[in-house]
């Protein structure tokens, strides 16, 4: 199996995970990884998490001492409504995932019809981690090959160039907002959106806001059939996410995801819709920084993560 599997604290809570709604529940503004906020999803007393509900909560506590990291994670099975949340209130970078609901949203602008309309750019335009934009200066890129770059590739100049599309960053932002995101932050364009520091809400958003945003283009009514399917095959055929959540769940899980590497403090996300076979898609949000501003990012904890999801929604 090509998921890694983290060992259960408790195991005999695992009889109970069909009878629990909600895994683990947390919603924080500020908490720190030493006190993570988790709640149950009952009408009853939340004051004590149902049995269910520790084993998960504690793993994803567990993977940040392990890895020295700040962790958030919220997931939804959109079949059965269950729920993993770990600091899914708290604010991280959003880094390159924002290049996903970018795609989206000129995916919504234009249409379909409207994807071979060519941008041209020059190459006091190219800025770096462009491996695609760099290539065709000369002759410029249409809509389609742009998308292609941002969400495939993680090109950043192409990421930069359906920012112009969209009115830049804060024109996406908009669209977040008519589709009920109150929580995203955005204010500047690459290199400069991924030099994320602690305390900085520039560009920044939470787990829960970005899923609830990724499940909206991708599984939602925000995009017309056509433009849903583009924007899936290109996040099933993303090349960047090999390592992160597609190592984290079983062989046979489809998986369409974004990633995003910060500058700084070790900063790392992903972001998926993943299909398991016979089962409605789980939409999952992961994302995680380090205290030190050159601290590197670990891949690891991003698939650890997904895995205790994986185990948590199959």
């Amino acid at each position: 199996m090509k998921h890694t599997r983290v060992r259960r604290a408790v195991l005999s809570a695992l009889a109970s995970l069909a009878l629990v709604p909600l895994v683990a529940c947390g919603q924080g503004a500020s908490a720190a990884p030493s006190a993570p906020s988790a709640v149950a999803s009952s009408s009853a007393d939340t004051s004590k998490p149902s049995p269910a509900t520790k084993p998960f909560t504690g793993e994803l506590h567990e993977l940040e001492r392990t890895f020295d990291a700040r962790l958030g994670v919220y997931a939804i099975d959109t079949g059965t409504g269950r729920e993993v949340a770990y600091n899914d209130g708290e604010r991280f970078p959003y880094a390159s995932t924002f290049k996903a609901l970018a795609a989206g949203a000129v995916l919504r602008k234009y249409s379909l019809s409207g994807m071979d309309r060519v941008i041209t750019y020059s190459k006091d335009d190219l800025v770096a981690n462009s491996p695609v934009t760099e290539k065709h200066v000369e002759t410029g890129m249409s809509l389609k090959e742009l998308c292609d770059a941002t969400v495939r590739y993680s090109d950043n100049t192409a990421g930069n160039l359906l920012f112009a599309e969209l009115g830049g960053p804060k024109g996406l932002e908009a669209v977040l907002r008519g589709i009920g995101d109150d929580v995203t932050r955005m204010e500047r364009i690459e290199p400069e959106l991924s030099r994320w520091v602690p305390g900085d809400t520039r560009d920044t958003t939470t787990p829960r806001a970005l899923a609830k945003d990724l499940r909206a283009f991708v599984l939602g009514d925000v995009l017309g059939k056509g433009e849903r399917a583009q924007l899936t095959r290109w996040l099933r055929t993303n090349t960047t996410g090999d390592a992160l959540i597609r190592a984290g769940v079983p062989k046979g899980w489809v998986v369409g995801d974004k990633t995003g590497t910060g500058s700084y403090y070790g900063a790392r996300n992903a972001i998926a819709v993943v299909w398991p076979p016979d089962s409605a898609p789980i939409v999952m949000a992961i994302m995680s920084n380090r205290d030190e501003k050159e601290a590197e990012h670990d891949d690891k904890l991003i698939a650890e993560a997904a895995s205790v999801v994986a185990e948590a929604l199959s």
